[in-house]
């Protein structure tokens, strides 16, 4: 078992504990401290964790490239705002999706590709997933224009509520969908001296459904929190004094939720997840020595 996962075990049990770790991940100053494993981590992260192959910076977790904060930033912040038409809805939606599913399949479990064949129709699923999320997501702006929503509670239900569920089960197929293969193919498994047991179905299934619930975490409340605090702030004095400040309120408070909610996200299911050997499969339950075994639950 890789020296990283082994530190994950040991040091991720906790939410909070692994809370701290992608703080101190995420956290570029991270290089310039002392601790060796912290920085093997930080330099790790650039790595997959299955392959060894290095990941595209853009798709890499930590923020060491300012330029790449700022673009992930700017796609989820335009992509949770309000449109004067359908057109940038749909341009904003695509770049969102075409991000998060070039992450999901980046950061994905490949113990158990199968080549060119699986890659293909990997690939034809990824660009089916973006195409529809990108339409879906534009949904509420789609509504407002063609159908002339003049009434402003359902200008207000379409713009603030709906994009709130929309966009955490968006978040949740786009994990689903395009690392698929990991539950149709299964993922390896090890016991706890990190002894390769197989490859399990179930375990695969398991880890993107981790996955997808903490990735549907981190956008839904993105686009929930903002659009919570604009509304308990419009009866403010300054605010109707000043309806100009909504939309930097809007900005910003979408980028700082979401800065926060990445290592919450990442932190709310282990990196190097369990399960029980009654839920494996027959052959990999008798394989099994110990009560439980490890996977990479990947990001």
């Amino acid at each position: 078992m890789d020296i990283n996962l082994l530190y994950w075990k040991n040091e991720g049990k906790t939410f909070l504990s692994r809370l701290r770790l992608w703080f101190n991940i995420l956290d570029p100053s991270s290089l310039l401290c002392s601790d060796v494993i912290l920085i093997s981590l930080f330099l790790q992260s650039s790595v997959h964790a299955g392959t060894g192959a290095i990941l595209p910076a853009v798709f890499r977790p930590q923020g060491t490239w300012l330029i790449n904060i700022l673009f992930i930033f700017l796609q989820v912040v335009a992509s949770f705002l309000p449109h004067s038409g359908v057109k940038p809805a749909l341009f904003w939606q695509f770049l969102l999706q075409s991000y998060s599913a070039g992450f999901n399949h980046a950061n994905r479990n490949a113990s158990s590709d199968k080549g060119i064949k699986t890659s293909l129709k990997q690939g034809l699923l990824i660009v089916g997933s973006v195409a529809y999320a990108t339409c879906a997501g534009a949904i509420p702006q789609i509504v407002i224009q063609r159908l002339s929503m003049s009434s402003p509670a359902v200008q207000m239900f379409f713009r603030s509520v709906l994009p709130i569920p929309l966009s955490a089960s968006l978040a949740y197929f786009n994990v689903v969908i395009v690392r698929s293969e990991e539950s149709e193919n299964g993922i390896q498994v090890f016991d706890s001296n990190g002894n390769s047991v197989g490859i399990s179905q179930a375990a695969g299934a398991k880890a993107v459904r981790e996955t997808a619930l903490s990735r549907a975490a981190l956008l839904g409340t993105t686009a929930a929190v903002p659009n919570l605090l604009i509304f308990l702030l419009q009866k403010a004095r300054f605010l109707q004094r000043s309806p100009l400040l909504v939309a930097p309120i809007r900005h910003i408070s979408t980028a700082i939720v979401l800065g926060l909610m990445i290592p919450v996200s990442f932190s709310l299911y282990p990196q190097l997840g369990t399960i029980k050997k009654e839920k494996l499969e027959k052959e990999l339950e008798t394989a099994a020595v110990s009560g439980e075994l490890f996977y990479h639950r990947g990001l």
